[in-house]
């Protein structure tokens, strides 16, 4: 019996299968009191993602069988009560024939037999209860505390505490290098800064960025089944990675070359660079996604994924190929309502805004009239010029009648008819669609003087403080 815990919905790719082509299976008995006659479940981490794997009848004595013909992935796994409640993990070793017991009445006392990698978790568990606890009631006590003397007193308790918790896992790590344990410890660590010197205040920064990955194997695919990598590995592109594009590719690139060895975290860093990527949060990144497909998948990195996954990758890389900040704008030849053709390469203006609207889009009734308002107060003056690009092909009326009412004579608005596009497409012409990346109405891209994209997809406040710190860079 299979059964999800919670639904995956991430972006592209399919979680891969547990099941392996190895013969050994797993064979695990377990006694979970005081479940008699019911179903139970195991689950173990994906990155971010819990998933169901498995599940166990246990008898009217509380006792079951987790078996199957397939090794399972390694790594941490959790038991799941029939609600759905997590009870407790465990560790799935490499050898996956062990027998577990336990009273959900009494989880500190899990009783694993049969596991080395386990009972070293067990020891490891009941440690962080005990000092966790500890740690929890003298943070209790600092916010209650009455004199300075008392709040320094707790808050050196606390340190001892955590200092504690630091040299339990390196001894342990010095002991047992080869343990599964002492790989997930060396993952989940992060360094700690050493104290700023007067000359190099940003020393701090660069050591724990230079450390931070420190004794990592990303080819070591048991790591990816843990609660803290993902969060790990958030927090440096947040923190420690510098948001510019060729930044983010240098780190993306590492990690995935890193990995190869590594078939479930390959696949799985791929994923969650190009979900990332491919629609940034922040202006420019989406070089970072067409590195990704000139780099990987564009040279066979595809083997798992669908025909029609392939087809939305290659189809987004394309349509982002021809409109990277810092190339030249590509050229568009349109029509205006009289028939006449106006190139925008032919604009001669310090800057060009390029802007894709229909007027019976609601957004664009709200935002073309903005857009004229700072035109006529400060953007004309400052040496720009807008081409308007009609993207409601079908409505040409309207568009005429927008542009009238609302006095949008001294813009170049121009269109396209559905039988030139339809021509376009026939002679494997792109139209401006693909070439800017149209998918959304309106889509504003900034150009400066020679035509080179400056910023894209902004918005009427954005743009007009692009062009306030252009201008104070020149006047400067």
């Amino acid at each position: 019996m299979r059964r999800f815990f919670c639904t995956i919905a991430m972006f592209l790719f399919i979680v891969p299968s547990f099941a392996q082509t190895q013969k050994k299976g797993y064979s695990i008995p377990v006694t979970i009191k005081p479940f008699k006659n019911t179903w139970l479940y195991v689950g173990n981490y994906y990155g971010k993602f819990k998933n169901l794997t498995d599940s166990v009848y246990l008898d009217n004595n509380s006792k079951g069988i987790l078996k199957g013909d397939s090794t399972l992935p390694q790594g941490i796994y959790f038991m799941v009560s029939p609600d759905h409640a997590i009870l407790f993990d465990f560790l799935m070793d490499a050898g996956q024939h062990f027998s577990l017991s336990a009273d959900t009445t009494q989880l500190s006392n899990i009783t694993v037999a049969g596991s080395v990698e386990n009972k070293y978790y067990s020891d490891y568990s009941r440690y962080i209860n005990s000092h966790g606890k500890q740690i929890q009631d003298l943070q209790t006590q600092f916010t209650t505390a009455k004199t300075k003397q008392d709040s320094a007193t707790i808050q050196n308790k606390i340190s001892l505490e955590t200092k504690a918790f630091d040299g339990y896992r390196t001894t342990f790590i010095k002991e047992h290098p080869n343990s599964m344990l002492t790989a997930f410890f060396q993952a989940m660590q992060r360094p700690t800064a050493p104290k700023a010197s007067g000359k190099d205040s940003l020393a701090p920064f660069f050591y724990v960025k230079d450390h931070y990955w420190g004794n990592v194997d990303f080819s070591d695919d048991r790591i990816l089944h843990t609660p803290f990598f993902e969060p790990k590995l958030d927090e440096y592109y947040k923190y420690y990675v510098h948001p510019t594009p060729d930044s983010v590719i240098k780190e993306v690139n590492y990690m995935l070359l890193s990995a190869r060895e590594g078939k479930e975290m390959y696949r799985y860093l791929l994923g969650k660079f190009t979900d990332k990527y491919i629609n940034p949060e922040i202006m420019g990144q989406d070089k970072v996604f067409l590195f990704l497909f000139n780099n990987y998948f564009s040279k066979g990195d595809t083997a798992w994924l669908t025909q029609k996954q392939k087809e939305f990758i290659f189809n987004r890389a394309y349509n982002l190929m021809a409109n990277q900040i810092g190339e030249n704008a590509p050229d568009l030849n349109l029509k205006d309502s009289s028939g006449a053709f106006h190139q925008l390469s032919s604009l001669n203006a310090k800057y060009t805004l390029v802007l894709f609207w229909d007027p019976e889009c609601s957004h664009c009734k709200v935002t073309v009239p903005e857009i004229d308002s700072m035109y006529f107060a400060k953007w004309n003056a400052k040496g720009l010029n807008i081409y308007a690009v009609n993207t409601g092909e079908e409505y040409t009326k309207e568009w005429k009648k927008f542009i009238n009412d609302h006095n949008l004579g001294e813009w170049t608005n121009v269109m396209q008819t559905k039988e030139e596009r339809e021509a376009d497409a026939k002679n494997q012409v792109p139209n401006y669609r693909q070439l800017y990346d149209v998918t959304q109405t309106p889509t504003i891209y900034l150009l400066d003087d020679k035509k080179r994209i400056i910023a894209k997809k902004l918005t009427v406040q954005q743009i007009d403080n692009l062009i306030d710190e252009k201008e104070k860079i020149t006047t400067k």
